[in-house]
């Protein structure tokens, strides 16, 4: 599944370099067989932000585009999206979302829904049905992630919010303290990778990719 995810970051074409970052030996190890660079980062860590933010402040890059290892669908045209968003220098954070018409799992915990304003600004976050009894379509929110840098290395001085604890969800966080997150309309949903049967869903869908 990593080498997925480096394969697919490898094809955007405003990425100046693709790091892995891991405090796992075996992850470590996998990514250098790979042929990736890689990153040993502290075990102490409580989240992928936390873990970005500390290569970034070992990196010279205006931007950081955090990308989670359980994202094996990525494209590079993802990325470039949000690369292209952060050249606007106001902008501290963007992220992606996908429309969805099928509503089989809206009101699954596990799917994370975005509402945006008229010029693409998330204006809420949610694990429950969001918005409520929408019948056309509702935006799920694909989580990779892309920061100015110096926002990215004062994250973690903006205290929890409540809405974060409640939903879970860290970039609430960046909204209850009045700042904005820009959001990149993608063509399809990603399929994360959060329990065994996901593998299963990921592995069948590359191979009716590659079948077609």
């Amino acid at each position: 599944m990593i080498q997925w995810v480096f394969e697919g970051a490898k094809k955007a074409k405003l990425l100046e370099r693709i790091i892995i970052a891991t405090d796992n030996d075996r992850i470590f190890w996998t990514a250098e067989k790979i042929g990736a660079e890689v990153m040993m980062t502290s075990a102490e860590h409580l989240s992928g932000t936390e873990r970005a933010a500390e290569v970034a402040a070992k990196v010279d890059a205006p931007i950081v585009i955090n990308i989670q290892g359980d994202e094996p669908l990525v494209e590079g045209n993802m990325l470039d999206g949000l690369v292209g968003a952060l050249q606007d220098e106001s902008i501290p954070m963007a992220t992606l979302m996908a429309k969805v018409y099928d509503f089989g799992q809206f009101e699954e915990g596990h799917i994370v829904k975005v509402i945006s304003d008229r010029n693409g600004y998330a204006l809420y976050f949610s694990r429950a049905p969001l918005p409520y009894q929408t019948v056309d379509f509702y935006y799920q929110h694909v989580g990779i992630y892309g920061y100015q840098r110096d926002f990215l290395l004062n994250f973690h001085r903006l205290d929890p919010s409540r809405l974060e604890r409640i939903e879970k969800l860290e970039q609430l966080r960046v909204l209850e303290n009045g700042l904005r997150i820009k959001m990149i309309e993608i063509p399809i949903a990603t399929l994360s990778v959060d329990t065994p049967h996901d593998i299963i869903k990921v592995e069948n869908f590359l191979k009716k990719r590659n079948d077609e």
